[in-house]
């Protein structure tokens, strides 16, 4: 026996509330199956539902298609951060400058490993202390690093900077319409509950199952066989058309 399945998704609310207004527009009130208040609630609702479902999809496209551009910015700041400290590592391996230039950075002189670079905070701290720090040190006298230079880490980080704030943004904004398209759904559930409620009432005298539910789906209802019973359906159709076929 197939059962009624309420919308779960919010394309099905959508489709839902559709395939009920459009009955509304052909059939005339008195005969509609679910009542006039019930259509004034989803005239009101359905275009808040559209509206923000429309407004939560352009905000999750526009995070997801900000996320390939961010992901190559965070590479690059990622990568001039960890060349300049290897290169400055390099230089005092050489002798070229002093360990206790490493103070300038906010690391010990006797640095054994460089410090970690995994996540975002990781670039934003020592990004910040290579740029602060090595103006502090050619204040003082020590000479440029290059390959890269000071000013091309500056470049990079500073673009990594815009472009996590820009991301912090879509996010503020994907979840703000989140939130607010949680609020409708759950307006939308409950009119379309109402409305399928009314309908199957309205249907109710129907002695024929299939008739009534056929009735019923016009306006948008939905039933749905369970898998067993789709098995089953299936088998019984399979030997129907075995049966025409042996009779031809």
């Amino acid at each position: 026996m197939p059962y009624r399945r309420l919308p779960n998704t919010d394309k099905a609310r959508i489709r839902a509330m559709e395939t009920a207004l459009s009955m509304g527009k052909i059939v005339p009130t008195y005969e509609l199956a679910f009542s006039y208040l019930s259509l004034m609630s989803l005239q009101e609702v359905f275009p808040q539902l559209s509206g923000a479902n429309m407004k939560l999809n352009r905000a999750k496209e526009e995070q997801f298609s900000n996320s390939k551009e961010y992901n190559e910015i965070y590479r690059k700041a990622k990568l001039y951060v960890s060349h300049f400290m290897q290169v400055m590592n390099f230089a005092i391996a050489r002798g070229e400058i002093k360990p206790e230039a490493r103070k300038f950075y906010g690391m010990k002189t006797d640095l054994k490993r460089m410090p970690l670079l995994i996540k975002e905070e990781h670039i934003f701290t020592w990004g910040r202390k290579l740029i602060d720090g090595d103006a502090e040190r050619m204040r003082s006298g020590g000479s440029p690093i290059y390959n890269p230079s000071i000013a091309l880490v500056r470049v990079h980080y500073e673009r990594f900077e815009e472009a996590y704030m820009r991301r912090k943004e879509l996010q503020k904004q994907t979840s703000v319409a989140g939130e607010s398209m949680q609020s409708i759904r759950e307006r939308a559930d409950k009119i379309i509950l109402q409305i399928w409620n009314e309908v199957e009432e309205k249907f109710s005298n129907i002695a024929n199952d299939e008739k009534r539910r056929r009735k019923a789906a016009e306006y948008g209802v939905v039933y749905v066989y369970r898998p067993n019973e789709r098995k089953k359906l299936q088998e019984m159709e399979r030997s129907l058309e075995f049966q025409i076929a042996e009779g031809a």
